[in-house]
């Protein structure tokens, strides 16, 4: 949800508002009470990123890295397995001839 920015015409109050996009407008000043409060045009559709940032902790370390490139060195390949498999399978589907009478 963005911060929208408002300014009161009576009294000159200015303050930003945390609130969604389809949210009404708010139209009364905080402030003064009166009901001469407009938004302002500007940043108010941008994202707000809150807190001190990314760190090098956020991503995988060398020691994961390195466990799972051994973890692929270390598999066998399956094609073996599969070409035996259709190859019985080939033949468990075809049909029986009809005898004839």
């Amino acid at each position: 949800m963005p911060t929208y920015d408002y300014e009161c015409d009576a009294c000159g109050h200015e303050f930003e508002h945390f609130q969604g996009i389809n949210d009404p407008h708010l139209k009364k000043c905080p402030e003064c009470k009166k009901l001469k409060l407009r938004r302002l045009f500007g940043t108010g559709a941008a994202v707000v990123f809150k807190g001190s940032g990314f760190y090098q902790t956020d991503y995988r370390s060398e020691s994961y890295k390195k466990g799972a490139a051994a973890d692929k060195k270390s598999s066998k390949p399956k094609s073996e397995s599969k070409s035996s498999d259709k190859s019985a399978s080939a033949k468990s589907t075809a049909k029986p001839k009809k005898a004839s009478d």
